[in-house]
């Protein structure tokens, strides 16, 4: 693949949940999501100047934990007033380490933190929009405020807030990137293969781009 120069004007990093309740040890860990760090680190060295993080930040009893619905495991779907919701182990939890950004992560570059998922009554997998699909979380419009138009998406987990936040970024009209190896995924199974493997899929058709942080320039 052609490498891709990076223009500090119009290019930005964005960091999706890379926080420790979705790494090994964590309340929803994510397998061997902690190797995300170094190559995000990479990248915030350089080619990058400018960055954005999302943060999960649920407050207890989140409408999302499958500790909120007695009789109710963890990975089970239910319906929702806006939808279809897979119920989680309790994770993200406000003020709690495992909320924190990772500290290993060189925040200065990161000029905003969107924290999501906050409202008890609605979960939130995008950087843009909560699960309703029509509450902004306002990252669009601070990001067009700054004349920012291509995204390389970054984190955890490739196919829920990562994935959501592509989808979202390209039908805003974003030039939008995932770079797999500063991401790692959940896998959870359906027919025909797991969310990974449909994730792609149905990004690769909204013309979202999988690139290495090598292609990189």
């Amino acid at each position: 693949m052609t490498r891709i120069a990076i223009d500090p004007a119009q290019d930005i990093l964005g960091l999706i949940d890379v926080q420790p309740t979705f790494m090994p040890g964590g309340e929803l860990a994510v397998a061997d999501g902690d190797a995300v760090v170094a190559p995000i680190n990479r990248l915030l060295a350089s080619p990058f100047r400018h960055a954005f993080a999302t943060q999960d930040w649920h407050p207890a009893g989140h409408v999302s934990f499958a500790s909120s619905h007695p009789g109710r495991a963890a990975y089970e779907e239910i319906g929702l007033p806006y939808g279809r919701q897979t119920l989680w182990p309790d994770h993200g939890l406000q003020n709690s380490a495992g909320a924190a950004i990772h500290p290993d992560i060189a925040q200065a570059p990161i000029a905003v933190i969107i924290r999501k998922g906050f409202l008890p009554q609605i979960d939130s997998y995008s950087a843009f929009f909560e699960n309703d699909r029509r509450t902004a979380t306002g990252l669009d419009g601070w990001l067009r405020g700054r004349g920012f138009r291509r995204l390389f998406l970054t984190g955890l987990a490739t196919d829920f807030c990562v994935a959501w936040s592509a989808e979202d970024a390209a039908a805003l009209g974003y030039e939008t990137y995932v770079v797999e190896d500063c991401c790692r995924g959940i896998g959870l199974p359906e027919p025909g293969g797991d969310t990974i493997a449909a994730a792609r899929t149905r990004l690769a058709g909204l013309g979202v781009r999988f690139i290495a942080s090598a292609d990189l320039a």
